[in-house]
């Protein structure tokens, strides 16, 4: 009996898939729930699993291809036989007598060439159209020049350069031409090709371009990027903040931490927390737009921006308010790795009420992040440089790092929206502040 493979439901609002890597091949035999083929959605990475125990006996669809959820996508044989191999028919005899028949022709063209090759003269390169003006503007022969394209391809770059080389060759052998001279006597057939020919030559760009079609994921962020451009009026306030004291506890702590919980005392466990403090203060931040209605949450659920194998994930971090140091780290260290393997699950992605996101750990000075809709806050994190910075009426040198906040203006004031993010600044610049809740 053939049982078909097809994709099954995936996450809320994803209709379709793409075929990513083929786990088993056609003939290959597969236990019942065994992994069978891994497909993109547009938010992460799903592993299929084989519905029944048998043999793979078709593969419908191939990597790379689209398919709708409910679609079938391969056929397995619970018989066990999978299908059956196709006898391959013999050769006629009369092909086979008709083949030696045409074998002199081939070896007499060969021999011919052979003979070419003897005598000096080497085949003519298949001559681009570019490259066949120029010659022909020049009077040079094609098998003079070098052909240096793909597939021995004679190309305009070449023409060019074998008319410079010989413009060059003349200027060794001749004297310094007579100024008296007009153009029309110093003019050649070799000389080089004019700057105003050049411009006006048609280029040859083959190769110069590829063709990759857009992946579900890069093709989810376009339409989210362009939709929250769209619905929301986006503002951002910046602000700096001095990270001194956050790196003097990482000094002091950091070791202790790791042994005891296997992860490192990373920044974004402080800002995870300075932000839920902050949205605590102002729970516009943390609300979105619904219809004609504000949706105020009393949940914290913190997307972290992580660049995965395929594109950037939003991974959230659900109930962070309820989540200690050591939990944020090992939770997001711990999305940091799946998503470079792609194994992000779409619920995983799904629900957050604000975003983090940290462009510094690719050197990233200062950016404008964008909203992640229906989301109306996002904080931007950058690098931290030392740089002078006046405390108590003098020049001092301190690691300082620049915050950003882009919020929908729609919701969030002006006013709030600043006022948010200082209380992000002090709650970084004096972490007892965290935990005391102040």
């Amino acid at each position: 009996m053939s049982v078909d493979v097809k994709v099954p439901e995936v996450g809320e609002s994803i209709a379709e898939v793409e075929i990513l890597t083929w786990l088993k091949n056609e003939g290959d035999r597969v236990e019942e729930d065994e992994d069978l083929v891994e497909v993109e959605t547009d938010k992460a990475s799903v592993t299929i699993p084989a519905p029944a125990g048998g043999v793979i006996a078709k593969i419908l669809k191939k990597v790379g291809e689209i398919v709708a959820v409910g679609d079938a996508i391969a056929h397995i044989d619970e018989s066990g036989q999978g299908a059956k191999a196709k006898k391959e028919p013999q050769p006629a005899e009369k092909p086979a007598k008709k083949e030696a028949a045409e074998a002199p022709p081939k070896k007499e063209k060969k021999e011919a060439k052979e003979s070419d090759d003897a005598n000096g003269h080497s085949a003519a390169p298949r001559v681009m159209p570019a490259a066949k003006r120029l010659l022909a503007e020049h009077g040079v022969e094609a098998k003079d020049v070098e052909a240096t394209g793909p597939g021995g391809r004679l190309l305009k770059e070449d023409a060019m350069r074998y008319l410079d080389e010989q413009e060059a060759q003349l200027a060794d052998v001749e004297a310094a031409p007579d100024e008296s001279k007009t153009q029309e006597e110093t003019k050649t057939p070799s000389t080089a090709l004019r700057v105003s020919d050049r411009e006006a030559a048609p280029q040859d760009e083959s190769g110069l371009e590829e063709v990759v079609p857009m992946s579900l994921i890069r093709r989810r962020i376009a339409d989210r990027l362009v939709r929250a451009q769209h619905d929301a009026a986006l503002l951002t306030t910046f602000n700096e903040v001095d990270m001194s004291e956050v790196m003097a506890m990482r000094k002091n702590y950091g070791e202790a931490f790791q042994k005891k919980y296997n992860v490192k005392l990373g920044f974004m466990s402080f800002f995870v927390k300075a932000t839920i403090e902050a949205l605590k203060e102002f729970p516009a931040v943390n609300a979105e737009i619904r219809d004609k209605s504000i949706i105020f949450r009393n949940y914290y659920n913190v997307g972290v921006a992580i660049g995965g194998g395929k594109g950037l994930v939003v991974p959230v971090l659900r109930r962070a308010e309820q989540m200690s140091f050591a939990e944020i780290e090992m939770t997001i260290n711990d999305f940091g790795r799946r998503a470079q393997e792609n194994k992000i699950s779409p619920e995983e992605l799904a629900d957050g009420t604000f975003t983090i996101s940290n462009g510094g750990v690719y050197g990233s000075l200062l950016s404008t992040p964008i909203v992640n809709p229906p989301q109306s806050g996002i904080l931007g994190m950058h690098t931290i440089q030392d740089r002078p910075v006046a405390r108590e009426g003098q020049v001092v040198i301190r690691p300082m790092m620049y915050i950003a906040l882009t919020y929908d203006h729609r919701l969030v004031d002006g006013r709030e929206a600043v006022t948010f993010l200082r209380r992000i600044k002090e709650s970084i610049e004096d972490p007892a502040r965290i935990l005391i809740e102040v």
